[in-house]
């Protein structure tokens, strides 16, 4: 039995056996013969062999792994996302110094033999038989190539990524059947073109074009002499030839296979003692992987993009299938962000609210009549430290948003306006509208059944002088509560609900507004600003709802050749008639003329919009539009706790908040800096019958935003909205803690799906 060395490595005379094994079976294989045993070797040839005709026949090369880059509307880069660092180039934009580096260090004879070089072999045998150990490979560049295609082909799976290193003949065996193969199909400048693709440079860089622009920060085409050898030389053990972290290794490395070029008659010896004394010259550029490198404020954006992708059908029909597609990257995705709009909503947001203020803000601005996304931000940056977020609060749960959306208060009562104006009721309807009264005893819905106010439940006007008769357009400029509950009770929650369905108006959690009066009325169902934006775009482009988008075109290179991939479009139906979204804008731009929203209006250009506040001023909204834009911004606690009273926001005190003074001035400003240079078109404006101004003795200033209801003696007004037949539904789950949403986050107090005592009130109003 053969003697092992203390620590039970192998003997030098083992080492050099097994190494002799490997060698004698590779001429074997090149051969094709079958040789006897070779006993205390304890290497079957012919057995060998045979395992090698077994084999497939080809190779299995998958496409390499390629960097993405995200662009803006405009061509301008976002972010590159990637599982691996690569740009696959082809041999002429790699510079010659470059591939004479390689091969002089790693396969001097790469030219002259085929896929094992015999040569080669021997002598590395005969050096690893002096220094008592395997101090020399045989490998050639194709076999190197080889080997690299089977850890690329394991991805980032351990297990695979093992079996396609591990030192075994049966690997051995795979890698010179596949080297053969190569060698015949693809010839030796595809091979070293490959080659330098795949190959692994440190510093999380794959490939020769991404190491060249880690280190030095150029492209490869353009490496010098002393630069190229020192990649060259990385290859061999990118941790221990780091220059980045031992510059002085990294230099003794580089010189050698300096020395190695012109031993080898690539340069001469004077070229190589003078790159030896060159400066190693770094430029390193550090790694930028991922939407959190996402510039202007654009992170949540590019999450939001590669979310699309990831669930959209039209990558790929199963979840597997598109993540294929996203990892293998190669992709340039041109989006509708518009680095006008996106800077502006940044700006906006920074100017109000600091990312260390006790609530967040998020705002996101949709193109009317596209449903095109032109900006989409927030307060707290992307990131998982103090102040920051991973949650993106603009949009839906299935989309990294919060688990629910927030209420909306009084945003959502043009809803109600839009739905009854499709229903036949006037433009001057007139209701009573009391400063206090009970809910309806029932109210219709959908199905037949009727809801039933069976606990008696109220609501109120912000204050007792607030009282009708009111028409609608002063309903809506004072967000006049007990009007919006008549005209629901009028014409029932059905036609509520077939609007919201016509405008895309879903809960952040993805289900149906429930038909419930403080969801049909006053906003206590939570919403994403995208939803709002995208709903009220179909106001600005009378009346037709476009779904959002947020990718204009994909292209995909793979192997070298260039694809379209097929991208989501928006799609576009009427939700309303002209008319009704004509009377809509034309009571909305009351609002911001002389109503709720008035620190909010723009100047110099036709535009609308709505306030709103929730109970406990722990929401504030404002969504407004022109005819060519749309955008919604909320300010509050992600978690629901921070009720907006003593608060300062961005440096600013506010007794109470509301959504005219916080959210409005966000959208002001950030809508006049999207629209900056940009046409002003008017809307088509309606003329509303006696449209007399009530109660015009009220100063609406000096009240300011006001309530839309008060909270109520039995808790939080806009959760006991939620009732149906007078009792909640669900229980609370999961944790609450900060001001992110954790996953399996419910909000507190029973929010949404907890139990309340609340007497059915809704969102405050403005």
């Amino acid at each position: 039995m053969p003697k092992k060395r203390s620590g039970g490595g192998l003997s030098a005379t083992q080492q050099a056996a097994k190494f002799l094994g490997v060698s004698v079976l590779s001429g074997a294989v090149l051969a094709g013969i079958a040789l006897p045993a070779f006993g205390a070797l304890g290497l079957a040839a012919k057995g060998s062999v045979e395992s090698f005709d077994e084999l497939p026949a080809n190779l299995k090369t998958p496409p390499l792994s390629q960097r993405t880059t995200i662009l803006d509307a405009k061509g301008s880069q976002i972010a590159t996302v990637y599982s691996r660092d690569r740009t696959v180039v082809d041999l002429k934009s790699i510079s010659p110094y470059m591939q004479k580096a390689i091969v002089a260090i790693e396969d001097s004879r790469f030219y002259e033999h085929g896929a094992v070089d015999l040569k080669g072999v021997l002598r590395a045998l005969n050096k690893n038989v002096q220094s008592s150990g395997v101090s020399q490979g045989a490998s050639t560049l194709t076999q190197q190539y080889v080997k690299n295609v089977f850890v690329e082909e394991a991805g980032d799976d351990p297990t695979k990524v093992a079996q396609a290193t591990q030192q075994t003949i049966g690997r051995k065996i795979r890698e010179l059947k596949y080297a053969i193969q190569v060698e015949e199909e693809l010839g030796k400048k595809k091979i070293l073109e490959n080659y330098l693709n795949i190959t692994f440079f440190g510093e999380q860089a794959y490939g020769v074009e991404a190491a060249s622009q880690r280190y030095f920060s150029k492209h490869a085409k353009n490496l010098t002499l002393p630069e190229a050898a020192l990649l060259a030389g990385i290859v061999q053990s990118p941790s221990r030839y780091d220059p980045v972290n031992d510059e002085a290794e990294a230099t003794k490395r580089r010189n050698t296979v300096l020395q190695r070029m012109a031993e080898v008659g690539d340069i001469s010896a004077a070229e190589s003692a003078k790159a030896q004394e060159a400066p190693l010259g770094l430029k390193v550029t550090q790694p930028k992987n991922g939407c959190i490198t996402a510039v202007q404020g654009a992170s949540f954006f590019c999450k939001y993009v590669e979310r699309v992708f990831l669930s959209d059908p039209v990558f790929g029909k199963t979840k597997e299938e598109r993540a294929k597609v996203w990892n293998q990257g190669g992709l340039t995705i041109r989006t509708t962000l518009d680095p006008q709009s996106q800077e502006s909503v940044q700006d906006s947001l920074k100017d109000h609210v600091y990312k260390s203020d006790k609530v967040a803000a998020a705002a996101t601005l949709v193109e009317p009549g596209t449903g095109k996304i032109l900006g989409m931000g927030q307060s707290k940056p992307y990131g998982y430290g103090k102040n920051e977020t991973e949650y993106n609060y603009s949009v839906n749960a299935a989309m990294g948003g919060s688990n629910y959306g927030f209420p909306t208060g009084s945003t959502f009562k043009p809803f109600v306006a839009a739905a009854a104006l499709e229903e036949g009721r006037p433009a001057n309807q007139t209701y009573s509208a009391p400063y206090e009264m009970p809910y309806p005893a029932t109210v219709q819905t959908c199905s037949g059944k009727p809801w039933v106010n069976d606990g008696d439940y109220k609501l109120e006007n912000e204050s007792e002088s607030e009282h009708g008769p009111y028409a609608l357009r002063k309903a809506m400029e004072m967000s006049v509560n007990t009007y919006f509950v008549q005209m629901l009770s009028d014409i029932g929650m059905c036609p509520v609900v077939k609007m919201t369905d016509a405008l895309g108006v879903v809960q952040g959690n993805g289900a149906k507004v429930p038909e419930v009066p403080s969801s049909m009325t006053l906003g206590s169902t939570g919403l994403s600003p995208l939803t709002m934006a995208s709903a009220y775009a179909a106001f600005a482009s009378r009346g037709m709802y476009c779904t959002p988008i947020a990718i204009e075109s994909i292209t995909q290179t793979v192997g070298g050749t260039k694809k379209s991939l097929e991208v989501p479009k928006s799609t576009c139906s009427r939700a309303m008639s002209e008319k009704t979204a004509d009377t809509v804008n034309t009571l909305l731009s009351g609002v911001v003329d002389s109503g709720t929203g008035q620190q909010a209006g723009l100047s110099g250009r036709a535009n609308a919009g709505k306030t709103g506040t929730t109970d406990e001023r722990k929401n504030a909204w404002f969504v407004g539009y022109t005819p060519n834009l749309s955008g919604a911004v909320w300010v509050g606690s992600a978690t629901q706790k921070v009720k907006m009273t003593n608060i300062s926001i961005g440096g600013v005190y506010h007794g109470q908040v509301y959504g005219g003074d916080t959210p409005g001035p966000i959208w002001r400003d950030a809508m006049t800096g999207a629209l900056s240079g940009k046409e002003a078109p008017e809307f088509n404006l309606v003329t509303i019958p006696g449209n007399e101004r009530d109660h015009d003795d009220e100063d609406e200033d000096d009240r300011g935003d006001n309530n839309d209801n008060n909270d109520g003696d039995n808790g939080d007004g806009f959760i006991g909205g939620l009732l149906t037949n007078g009792t909640t539904t669900g229980t609370t789950s999961g944790s609450t803690g900060g001001d992110t949403p954790t996953p399996g986050f419910s909000f507190p107090d029973g929010l949404f799906q907890g139990q309340s005592n609340g007497n059915g009130n809704g969102g405050r109003r403005g």
